[in-house]
Formats: structure tokens, C-alpha cells, sequence
């Protein structure tokens, strides 16, 4: 795919949603970590509606910590994989305190090092908290780049790096939040909305694959 096909799509995703962010509820770089890492292998609406319950009653690391893991584990016991993910959470506000004043750092490395936070996790809160034009590639990021073609990789890194490399600079900090809210409501797995998609004739998905 060109430059001049990319630079339309984003065009024509921008004008779709010129302020588009993240579907989960947050109000805090604090909130959106959290959220973020309880949104692993879980919807974004199951997310919702336990930190909905959750952040009026613990929002900051001394809080959070105050319920420990099993008074946190009500609040998240309808979330897939919630045991795992409560550790996860209260030691990253252990971990918050002790290193970092409480504060959720604006660095990579060092979010990387709070536990039950990866590449793509740092990525989200990089970008949607504090607005830096990072990345972070999904399962609708990824699908959406290698059926398009914005952006072909065999895995979620390549993708990545290749968005980083191709994707215009004035689109770069919302690219992420556009790819994903497409893939996620327009150019879905299992039958892609190609008659209602405002980018099919720039899509390089083959025309033969594409649904009736």
C-alpha cells in the first residue's frame, strides 16, 4: 500500500471520529492502568462495569492496597482470569509507591516493570494518558493491518513497527484508537462490514474474500 492510500484512509477515519479514545471508563492515568490491565482476555464492557464499582471506592495505589487482594477480588470476580489479575494489581501499587511516589511514570521501561504490564498495556497508557504517538496492536489492530494492508506482519511487534514507520506523523497519536474501534465495529473477524466501510475502495483485501 502507498503513502498517498494511507494518508486517505487515516483522512476519511479522522473525519469518522474526529476525538476518538478508549471505551474504558477512566479518570486518572492511575484508573486507565488499572483498567487496562484488568482488560486482558476480557471485554472492555466487563471492564466497565467492575471499575465502575471499583474507583469510587479506590482510585489510588493507598487504597487499592488498603482492600488487599481479596477485598479487591470482589470488585473484579466478574472479569476473566480475576485472581491472577488482583495480584497483579496490588503489587503494581505496591510498586508504585515505593518507586515511583505513587504516580504512574511516563516511561516505557519503567511501566514495563510493574507487574502484570507488557509492551502493549505501556503502549496504551503512553498514548491515551498522556498523549505520546505510540501504538498499541491488539487482535482488531492486527487483523485490520494485515487484511487492509495499512500495515502486514506476522505478529502483533511487526505490526507495530511497521505502523510506526508508515503511518503519517499527523495521524500517529489517534491511529491506534482508530484501528481498533474499526476492527471492532466495522472490519470485524469473522464477516468484515465491507458495505458500510467508508475506507473499502482503498482496502486491499482481496474482492473475491469479501462478504456479499
Amino acid at each position: 500500500m502507498n503513502r498517498e492510500k494511507r494518508t486517505e484512509i487515516f483522512r476519511r477515519l479522522r473525519a469518522q471520529r474526529p476525538h476518538p479514545t478508549t471505551e474504558l471508563n477512566y479518570d486518572t492515568p492511575l484508573e486507565l492502568l488499572v483498567a487496562v490491565v484488568l482488560s486482558a482476555q476480557a471485554t472492555d464492557v466487563g471492564v466497565n462495569k467492575a471499575t465502575d464499582r471499583l474507583f469510587p471506592v479506590a482510585n489510588t495505589p493507598e487504597a487499592i492496597l488498603a482492600l488487599g487482594v481479596d477485598g479487591l477480588k470482589e470488585y473484579i470476580k466478574t472479569i476473566g482470569l480475576f485472581n491472577s489479575k488482583a495480584n497483579n494489581v496490588i503489587k503494581l501499587c505496591e510498586q508504585l509507591l515505593a518507586f515511583h511516589g505513587g504516580e504512574v511514570p511516563r516511561d516505557r521501561a519503567a511501566l514495563e516493570a510493574l507487574p502484570g504490564v507488557g509492551r502493549k498495556t505501556a503502549n496504551v497508557v503512553l498514548n491515551t494518558a498522556f498523549g505520546e504517538p505510540t501504538i498499541a496492536v491488539d487482535t482488531h489492530i492486527f487483523r485490520v493491518s494485515n487484511r487492509t494492508r495499512i500495515a502486514p506482519g506476522k505478529n502483533v511487534n511487526e505490526v507495530e513497527q511497521r505502523l510506526l514507520r508508515v503511518v503519517p506523523e499527523e495521524f500517529k497519536r489517534d491511529c491506534h484508537h482508530w484501528l481498533i474501534l474499526h476492527g471492532r465495529y466495522t472490519c470485524v473477524a469473522r464477516k468484515p462490514k465491507c458495505g458500510e466501510c467508508i475506507i473499502a475502495d482503498l482496502c486491499e483485501f482481496p474482492r473475491s474474500q469479501r462478504p456479499v
